[in-house]
């Protein structure tokens, strides 16, 4: 993707004041939160359980050099708890310079939310779509502003079905985990293109395969199995929170939108993920899920 805005010639130029990251109290979550706490002026923590979030703030308000820490209370695979969640932090602060959409689940069998969704598409892709969306006009008035997308490498070698986003004919957890964050990436590209000039940017990474609470929702057999490969080849939820940190925070990507990193470099995403057509039809499809003009 070329640059929508010219780079900051001042290496200092991007200070992030308030930052906010979903999915904050595990795993990669909790790891960007505690890098960029002693970075920024505010930092806000999302997450649906309470007395995790205050552990976690209470950890973090007792560091050296401590930001303001806030906390919000949400189901974020809920459409209901992502609009509200969005007018709370529209309301509460005027200035959001990055967000960090991180919460992000894998799936082994298909559910459905109360609200009638399947939920790795509901909590992977319509969620960090509609809150960015919501957030768009607090983010544009702080520019130069970020979006941070945390996707995954397994998004190669997957291929979305516009018929079928929900899985609803055929179900298999790792695949639709992977066609999910396929759609983030091509989300990805889609928010660049509309956002044009805007001096937000949006961009895309994959952590690596981190040791953290992954896939251990499900349970039983598919538990033990991820927990024993993320102990043989897995890396730290530090390790894992870099290349989110790097793209929050560093005067080195100042200007660069819809790109697709992997440790603090842009790479190249799967060749699927950079078609326009799809790209549109996504946004589209999407924005009728979740009840916005496309």
């Amino acid at each position: 993707m070329t640059e929508p805005f010219p780079a900051a010639s001042d290496p200092t130029a991007f200070a992030p004041r308030t930052v906010v990251v979903t999915g904050a109290t595990s795993g990669i979550g909790e790891a960007t939160a505690r890098a960029l706490a002693p970075r920024v002026e505010t930092l806000v923590l999302v997450g649906r359980d309470p007395a995790k979030l205050a552990a976690l703030a209470g950890s973090l308000g007792a560091s050296a050099r401590p930001a303001r820490i806030a906390t919000h209370v949400a189901d974020l695979a809920l459409l209901a708890d992502v609009r509200r969640l969005a007018t709370e932090l529209g309301d509460g602060y005027p200035t959001l310079n990055v967000l960090v959409n991180n919460a992000g689940a894998y799936y082994a069998k298909r559910e459905e939310t109360s609200e009638g969704i399947e939920r790795t598409f509901a909590l992977n892709v319509l969620t960090p779509f509609l809150l960015t969306r919501l957030l768009h006009d607090r983010l544009r008035a702080a520019s130069p502003s970020r979006v941070v997308q945390v996707a995954s490498a397994a998004h190669s070698g997957t291929k979305l079905d516009l018929d079928d986003l929900e899985a609803r004919r055929k179900y298999s957890g790792f695949g639709t985990y992977g066609r999910s964050k396929l759609a983030v990436i091509l989300l990805t590209h889609e928010f660049a293109r509309r956002w044009t000039g805007e001096r937000v940017a949006v961009n895309a990474l994959h952590p690596g395969f981190v040791r953290s609470g992954f896939g251990q929702n499900n349970g039983g057999g598919m538990a033990a199995l991820i927990r024993f490969f993320a102990r043989v080849s897995g890396i730290s939820p530090a390790r894992g929170a870099e290349t989110p940190v790097y793209l929050a925070t560093s005067p080195q990507v100042e200007g660069t939108t819809g790109e697709y990193f992997d440790k603090s470099r842009a790479v190249r995403s799967s060749r699927e993920s950079y078609d326009e057509a799809v790209a549109r039809r996504l946004w589209e499809l999407c924005s009728e899920r979740v009840g916005l003009p496309p």
